[in-house]
């Protein structure tokens, strides 16, 4: 075994738990909730060191919603539509991404969200950030 599996093999314990595919909706759960930390943690900056560890905890994430969950593969901004239409919101209703004008330039495709306005969506409609990356 090469000396990268062997450090692997000696933190793995105490990691699997973040890194291991989710086969039950509880630890599905505690991965988003890792997930929302790294958000709060490394936001937009492509360069922090955690970047790739929410890339992956995210592809984690959204392969367990595609086999467990019916989730619109439609487009960001279609997601954010329907879940606006689903919940009887209109832009003024989306304060939580910005003024009406910025919520406007999201759903006409001008503008993409950011971390933050993800997190803060997610939370509104009690989704994982991963439906919206």
């Amino acid at each position: 075994m090469n000396t990268q599996l062997i450090n692997i093999s000696k933190v793995w314990p105490n990691i699997k738990g973040i890194f291991s595919v989710p086969h039950s909706e509880k630890e599905y759960k505690n991965l988003v909730q890792y997930l929302d930390v790294l958000i709060d943690e490394v936001g937009n900056d492509e360069n922090h060191e955690l970047a790739s560890v929410m890339e992956t905890m995210g592809r984690l994430i959204e392969n367990y919603e595609d086999q467990n969950y019916e989730i619109n593969k439609g487009s960001v901004i279609d997601t954010l539509k329907y879940l606006m239409k689903e919940h009887g919101l209109k832009q003024s209703d989306m304060k939580e991404i910005g003024s009406q004008g910025v919520v406007s330039e999201i759903l006409s495709g001008k503008r993409s969200l950011n971390i933050d306005q993800i997190k803060k969506i997610s939370e509104k409609f009690h989704v994982s950030p991963a439906v919206f990356i």
